[in-house]
């Protein structure tokens, strides 16, 4: 079995790093080998990555954990079971936006439920969000801007309608879960005896056995589409700001509704000017002459120029305001 790789260096944060830079990065990651979020014939590679920062996040995100992995690392988590790793982990803020399965995948990928009363076969899924990204020049982000972005994303397979059966054949109820699509595990932790409620193995939480998956999707239900999307950016936008477009992300499970598109704002470096929120900065160059005895000046703003006096005696560093001129507050 390979090494396993360092907790920091998997999140890419240095040992110093604080709970907000360990939230960021782990967020970062997630959102990139998420498995609902990657192409089909990624998934294999992005689910174990995604696991791997998962219980990166799941060690150093909890400080009693982290402070035993400081210590002795690797060897110190020995005879943590997955349910010890992840238990009184957070992931709750981490995966807002994430869609309904966000927080329940990382708990099906390393085998075990949540321990919630809800289950994921109470009731139709939602489907998960998807997110893009479009960059826009920073006059865009003072006036507001239309931008096309083409995502894609899951819909209905047009053969099965999503039931990932082949039209016309036999769907039974599961023999292992009696249709429940969930089964009770009991395991022994260091914390004691825990029960869990976990996804049935046999039905993957369906509570159904399809005896011939369909041709077309090969019994996911889903298959990939690209939709072109008109996304109205408002004005004082900054980067890093995202914009939810609802119902755009992918199909759920029949009568389980869409997920969301989250599109990211990214703003180009302009050529002169540097923002700081709302507020933005020019330096300009004169002469010690002007300086010196004072003049007037064309200083370029997002509206247009405007005229600047320049008071005598001006010390080099001076900063002048001009009111209004800025970026408008969103």
């Amino acid at each position: 079995m390979a090494e396993k790789r360092d907790y920091y260096e998997v999140l890419g944060v240095d040992k110093t790093a604080d709970e907000k830079e360990i939230k960021k990065a782990y967020r970062k990651l997630a959102r990139k080998y998420h498995p609902d979020v990657v192409e089909e014939d990624k998934k294999e590679e992005a689910t174990e990555k995604f696991k791997e920062i998962s219980e990166a996040y799941a060690v150093l995100s909890d400080e009693e954990k982290r402070s035993r992995y400081d210590q002795f690392g690797h060897a110190g988590m020995e005879g943590f079971s997955n349910e010890d790793i992840f238990r009184n982990v957070n992931f709750e803020d981490i995966f807002q936006g994430f869609g309904g399965g966000g927080i329940e995948d990382i708990f099906d990928l390393f085998g075990f439920g949540t321990g919630r009363s809800r289950s994921r076969s109470s009731g139709p899924r939602r489907g998960s969000d998807i997110y893009t990204e479009v960059e826009i020049t920073l006059e865009e982000a003072a006036n507001g801007a239309d931008k096309e972005v083409t995502v894609r994303h899951d819909v209905f397979c047009p053969v099965c309608d999503g039931s990932k059966a082949e039209p016309g054949s036999e769907v039974e109820t599961c023999p292992v879960c009696g249709g429940t699509g969930q089964r009770k595990q009991i395991r022994q932790s260091l914390f004691g005896q825990v029960m869990n409620v976990v996804q049935c193995g046999e039905c993957n939480g369906t509570g159904k056995i399809i005896k011939e998956p369909c041709h077309n999707c090969k019994g996911r239900g889903t298959v990939k589409e690209s939709k072109t999307l008109n996304i109205k950016i408002p004005a004082g936008v900054e980067s890093g700001n995202r914009l939810r477009v609802s119902g755009e992300g992918n199909v759920g499970d029949v009568g389980g509704g869409n997920g969301d598109l989250y599109v990211e704002i990214y703003i180009k470096r302009h050529e002169y000017f540097e923002r700081d929120g709302a507020n933005l900065y020019y330096e300009k160059q004169i002469s010690f002459v002007q300086a010196s005895l004072g003049d007037t000046v064309d200083i370029p703003t997002i509206n247009g120029e405007v005229e600047l006096k320049i008071p005598p005696g001006t010390q080099s560093g001076t900063t002048f305001r001009l009111r209004d001129q800025g970026m408008p507050y969103m």
